[in-house]
This record gives C-alpha cells, sequence and structure tokens, in this order.
C-alpha cells in the first residue's frame, strides 16, 4: 500500500498544496468567491469515493428565530510550550450547569485561521446549537483553541514560514499538557476518551490525525475534514491496527472532489480500509471551502457520544 501522505509537511509543500481563503482570517470577508478553491488536478476516483449524506437542510447554520444566541465565550489559559497565556473560544449547551457532566468536542482551525474561525467563518456553535435543540445531537461543550502554539499566535502576513507550520506542530504538547487540563479545571467535564472528540479543518483536519490517532486513550472520536498532508507515517501513528479498531468509537473523514487536497484524505481512507479500521469516507462536489466544512461537521456532530 502506498500511503502517499509526507511525512514532513514542508513550507513549499504546503504553499502548492493549499489556498487559503481571506476570510478564514478575517470572517467578515467571507463570500462564495473568496471561499471556494479551483482545483485543475485529474482525480481518480474510486468505488468508495462516493457521497454519503446529502446537503445539509437549509437553515442549518442560522439562527432559529426568536431563539436566544448559541453561548460562546472567550477562555484564557497558561502555556508551558509558549511562556505565555493563549485564548480558545468555548461554546456551552443550552442549558449548561455545573451539576452535570458534558462530553468535549475540540475543534482545530486551518492554517490561516484562528480561535475564531470555527464560530465566526464555519458558525460551528450555531449548527452545534441547533443539533441539540432539535434533539439530534448529545448536548456537549466545544472547545475552539488556536492551533499556532507560539509566542504570536496570530496569523501571520506569509503563512508557509517554518515557523508558522512548526507552530501547529507545538500544538500536540499545548492541547495536551495545558489546554485538556485547564477547560477541566473549569467546566464540568467528563474526562474520559469516551466522552472526548478532536476534529478539524485543512491543517487542523492534518494535526486530528496525528494527534488523535497517536492518543486514542484521550480522543475516541476523530473528525478530518480536507485535512492537509501534514500527517506523520501511517506505521507510526497506527502501529497496532488491532488495538486502533478496540479504542476508536469514531473516524469520520471528508473532502470534496474539487479540492486539490483530494489525494491525501483519500489516502488515509484507503490505508485505514486495508486494515480493517472502521472510518466513515464523505466525498461531496466541493473545493476547500466553507461548504464542505459546515455540511460534514453538521452530520459528524449528530454521531458524537453515541
Amino acid at each position: 500500500m502506498n500511503f502517499n501522505l509526507p511525512a514532513i509537511l514542508t513550507p513549499a509543500l504546503l504553499l502548492a498544496l493549499i489556498t487559503a481563503s481571506p476570510a478564514q482570517v478575517n470572517p467578515e470577508l467571507a463570500s462564495p468567491d473568496h471561499a471556494h478553491t479551483n482545483s485543475t488536478q485529474v482525480l481518480q476516483l474510486g468505488p468508495d469515493d462516493v457521497r454519503l449524506f446529502p446537503e445539509a437542510p437549509v437553515g442549518f447554520d442560522k439562527p432559529r428565530p426568536g431563539a436566544k444566541p448559541a453561548q460562546v465565550e472567550p477562555f484564557a489559559y497558561d502555556s508551558s510550550v509558549t511562556g505565555k497565556k493563549r485564548e480558545a473560544t468555548v461554546y456551552l449547551p443550552p442549558g449548561y450547569s455545573s451539576e452535570h457532566k458534558y462530553p468535549v468536542l475540540y475543534l482545530l482551525h486551518g492554517i490561516a485561521g484562528n480561535q475564531y474561525e470555527w464560530s465566526g467563518y464555519v458558525h460551528a456553535d450555531t449548527i452545534i446549537d441547533n443539533l441539540i435543540v432539535e434533539g439530534k445531537a448529545v448536548p456537549m461543550i466545544v472547545v475552539m483553541p488556536n492551533g499556532r502554539a507560539l509566542p504570536d499566535d496570530r496569523p501571520p502576513a506569509k503563512l508557509y514560514t517554518p515557523e508558522n507550520v512548526a507552530g501547529f506542530m507545538k500544538f500536540e504538547r499545548d492541547l495536551f499538557d495545558c489546554l485538556i487540563p485547564a477547560i477541566d479545571a473549569k467546566y464540568s467535564t467528563y474526562t474520559d476518551a469516551d466522552h472526548r472528540a478532536l476534529a478539524g479543518l485543512s491543517m487542523g483536519g492534518g494535526q486530528t490525525i496525528n494527534f488523535g490517532l497517536s492518543h486514542l486513550d484521550t480522543f475516541a472520536w476523530l473528525g478530518g475534514f480536507s485535512p492537509a498532508p501534514n500527517s506523520r507515517p501511517p506505521a507510526e501513528l497506527v502501529p497496532d491496527p488491532a488495538a486502533t479498531r478496540q479504542k476508536l468509537k469514531l473516524f469520520y473523514l471528508s473532502c470534496g472532489t474539487q479540492d486539490r487536497l483530494f489525494k491525501g484524505p483519500q489516502s488515509v481512507h484507503e490505508f485505514l480500509k486495508q486494515y480493517g479500521i472502521p472510518h466513515i469516507w464523505n466525498v461531496d462536489d466541493h473545493g476547500h471551502d466553507r461548504d464542505t466544512w459546515s455540511c460534514n461537521l453538521y452530520y459528524f456532530a449528530q454521531k458524537l457520544f453515541r
């Protein structure tokens, strides 16, 4: 099996594969023109490369008339990785109470984003809020961190520098050593893998594959939406397929046929299939854009913690 994701993501490779949307940095710039990424590559689609779910229903990512806005608040924590206090955005489900415990979904952004991308651009808080109100999703806390673990974690003018790419790699220790303990200390959370999920788009999807598959004692639910090619070798991430099958509750993988990153997640699917690791592989006709990320989050969130 030729698993063709590179072991190391270089700035030159990432620049060749990803076209970052300005809306990921500035949600107010979001528009179809900014969002869609055209691709000139010729894809070889296999029999598994099909759409499993229809487009999400109209209004799935819009606030309901008369409904209270989703509860989203800033969260600050100390980072031993950066030596500074860092910020995340936290969604709390309707009726959140410290008298009850909640599962937690960690959502990671793309290379040009920050802790506001999922809420400001993809509208993850509204999507999940609507699903919970409709009884289609389990009430959960959603943590949207800044996945760039650098002292200055703002999106830089030049996204593909070695320093910026390295910041996403360093976030692994920031996530496990600093953020997760801080979230569990402040909020009423379950602290076992069966009640903790990790997912991300683009660069965050690549982080999810790296961090999730190698830490299944922490995350039993994984989602990679249009993941970037920053994954480590499969033998390193899945040294024991039988153990992975036993621990993993869900691996949801998706990408669009108009996305120039398609071959990467397609190879992830092929690897998982070869080793009998159950997963969902949803192929739509979108590019590297908000439409695919929001729609797949809609379906992913409904399957979590069941």
